[in-house]
């Protein structure tokens, strides 16, 4: 009787933590209207504010699963439009099982912090996997494709319009590296991440976003 109460518990307690893990991951990639960034898809990648001042904001995001895919350029822009398309195969049915994935945003671009001016670089680019697809997900046709997993982790965010480019991402990612150094923040300076939340087809509103990983405890003062 005490062996059988001992399985019972045991098989309860592995169902329910499989349950909440479902749930983590499924709280995090949520509906879009919880996000004022996400216009154009039914998924968002959603966040805890930290704190914020008028040069950037601190948030915390769960640990999610993403698809992704690897491209060696001179500038982002060629990597992000080469990496997109096969990403977006990947959705559409270019997977083992054939199904089609709901798009979701944001697509994130992680970028290496040059160490020589004319080099190349290696961008990760990385589609949000939706809340149905974040535990068990098709494998990828192209052994070019592949998945990550972003660690619980808080980062340091500026946003900007317009369109994100290797221009304007690089200014804006000079600009939050200058406000975080003038408060004294320690973050990850090896990479940061170019973050958009629009199709080339959205031409007002648009959102793009600069991260830079926290390191110790954020900082965040009131007027930087």
């Amino acid at each position: 009787m005490t062996l059988t109460v001992c399985v019972y518990f045991r098989v309860y307690f592995v169902g329910l933590v499989g349950l909440l893990l479902i749930l983590t991951a499924e709280a995090r990639v949520g509906n879009s209207s919880e996000s004022r960034f996400c216009t154009e898809s039914k998924e968002c990648l959603l966040y805890d504010l930290v704190c914020k001042n008028d040069d950037y904001e601190v948030r915390h995001y769960d640990s999610v699963k993403w698809v992704s895919t690897d491209e060696e350029s001179y500038f982002m822009d060629k990597a992000t439009y080469t990496a997109f398309r096969r990403l977006f195969k990947y959705i559409t049915g270019s997977n083992r099982a054939g199904v089609n994935i709901d798009m979701t945003a944001p697509v994130t671009v992680k970028i290496e912090e040059k160490k020589k001016m004319w080099a190349s670089s290696v961008f990760t680019i990385s589609f949000l996997l939706p809340s149905d697809y974040q535990m068990i997900h098709p494998q990828p046709t192209d052994d070019k494709v592949y998945f990550t997993v972003t660690p619980d982790m808080k980062v340091y965010v500026r946003s900007y319009g317009g369109w994100m480019m290797t221009l304007t991402s690089s200014v804006n990612a000079m600009l939050l590296k200058r406000q975080l150094d003038n408060v004294q923040a320690t973050y990850n300076k090896d990479y940061h991440y170019a973050v958009g939340y629009d199709s080339p087809m959205k031409i007002l509103n648009r959102h793009n976003e600069v991260w830079y990983m926290v390191e110790g405890e954020p900082v965040c003062p009131t007027s930087s």
